[in-house]
């Protein structure tokens, strides 16, 4: 009996599958099973470099199936006889061929690939697969068990393969936009059947949550605006003396975490990206001009202008903000409490959201969907147990620019429990997984009538001797 692949070994195998055609069982099993059923082990008498097939130009090896097929067995495919394994030896030479004929296609249509984004994939599949071990060595020694030499050699099979799998979706895109490549229509019992064949491979559905809000940030008082202002001022005054003084006093002063070690620079903006005051003065400045101090939601600025091009300008400010404290958070819940109540009372949330919602924040006023998981943990604590359409109690989350706690009022306007997905939640991507595999079959068949095909490996004629 052949010994059985740890999880691990078998992430590894699988992460350098060859890209193959969309085909709806692959795309929709989610994680293949942790350790793969044992299969008998059988040894073929054939050739190590074989040719299974010539696609125009180009030969499969024997060699290149056994890869696959190996690499198939190893992420979860099931082989549980000879009949079993010649059946996926017959699968995986077929998608060999298909892949070949798409990738002389897209070169014959002279679809490119990014060499940069193939490295990037790769490093990122590389990233993913040591956070599975506990050292260097564990990691080393799974990719030996994997049948890989070296990393550099799993990384150079892997590259090939992204390669081939990008232009692949390069080609099909292309076509498309050429109109090449027709739509094909797909019936509801089509997506029926595909839906009761392949659910038990589906991923499970996560717990979702949508919600509506009003966040209200904890605003100064005014007497911290006043000292505020004064700070600001005083500055102003020292830069009019000293303008070439900016970006010094931006690292000394500046209460911006995000520019002020960089003198206040806060790069290349276009309209629109700052909010309104900020954004009306910077584009009304000329280079090297000291602005007026400009009031916004954050604090109090001092905008100076380095460059401009056409539709952007390049800034520098210096921020002074007012100072917060616990007072200020307990006025900002009792106005939360009041907001919450209004709401409850039959208040219109535009209404309110426009008076008390904290722009400036970034935090959206409406999600229409997220999952509960993927929540902070706030969020997570103060929508436990709660129901449809509910309005929350105000909870504070954490303004890591003042220092202290904002305050959020929502309603639940969409609640889905973890679970099984139905046919309804699955119809659309059944659809249009059905149509593309549809598409995508049409080509290949398109193009085996334009290229030469000849498949020279039966699996059913090998012999097979019992290991």
């Amino acid at each position: 009996m052949m010994r059985r692949l740890s999880p691990r070994i078998s992430l590894l195998a699988g992460a350098a599958m060859l890209a193959a055609p969309l085909s709806l069982a692959s795309a929709q099993r989610g994680t293949p099973p942790a350790r793969p059923a044992a299969a008998p082990d059988t040894l073929k008498a054939l050739p190590i470099d074989g040719i299974a097939a010539v696609v125009g130009d180009q030969v499969v090896l024997v060699s290149e199936v056994m890869a696959q097929v190996n690499q198939a067995r190893a992420g979860g495919a099931k082989v549980e006889s000879a009949k079993d394994l010649a059946r996926l030896e017959k699968e995986v030479l077929e998608q060999l061929v298909d892949v070949e004929l798409l990738v002389q296609k897209a070169k014959i249509e002279k679809v490119e690939v990014n060499d940069v984004d193939i490295q990037n994939t790769v490093d990122d599949t590389e990233k993913r697969i040591r956070s599975q071990f506990k050292s260097e060595s564990e990691f080393r020694t799974a990719l030996k068990e994997a049948g890989m030499g070296s990393l550099e050699e799993w990384r150079k099979l892997q590259a090939e393969q992204v390669r081939r799998g990008k232009l692949q979706q390069g080609i099909m895109q292309k076509l498309q936009r050429d109109g090449k490549v027709t739509s094909v229509n797909v019936t509801e019992a089509e997506i029926t059947e595909a839906f009761n064949t392949y659910k038990e491979r589906l991923p499970r559905k996560e717990a979702r949550v949508g919600m509506r809000q009003v966040v209200l940030a904890t605003k100064p008082s005014e007497e911290a605006k006043k000292r505020a202002r004064a700070k600001i001022d005083s500055l102003h005054a020292e830069l009019e003396k000293h303008p070439e003084d900016f970006e010094n006093v931006a690292k000394r002063e500046s209460m911006d975490p995000g520019s002020k070690e960089l003198g206040g620079d806060l790069g290349w903006n276009r309209r629109g990206r700052m909010v309104p005051e900020f954004d009306r003065m910077m584009f009304a400045l000329n280079p090297g001009v000291l602005s007026p101090v400009v009031e916004t939601t954050f604090g109090f600025h001092i905008i100076r202008v380095d460059r401009v091009q056409p539709a952007e300008v390049k800034a520098r400010h210096i921020l002074i903000r007012p100072a917060v404290d616990s007072a200020d958070e307990r006025r900002t819940r009792a106005v939360a409490d009041s907001v919450a109540a209004a709401w409850r009372r039959g208040g219109s949330f535009d209404s309110l959201s426009v008076k008390f919602h904290d722009e400036a924040g970034g935090e959206d006023k409406t999600i229409p969907e997220y999952p509960r998981s993927e929540l902070p943990e706030a969020y997570r604590n103060a929508l436990e147990g709660a129901t449809l359409n509910q309005i929350l109690d105000p909870f504070p989350i954490p303004d890591p620019g003042s220092g202290v706690n904002k305050f959020v009022v929502a309603q639940v306007t969409f609640l889905d429990e973890a679970g099984e997905y139905t046919l309804a939640e699955y119809r659309d991507k059944i659809r249009e997984q059905l149509s593309e595999e549809r598409k995508m079959r049409r080509l290949i068949d398109t193009l085996k009538k334009q290229t030469y095909v000849s498949v020279r490996y039966n699996p059913d004629q090998m012999v097979v001797t019992p290991q």
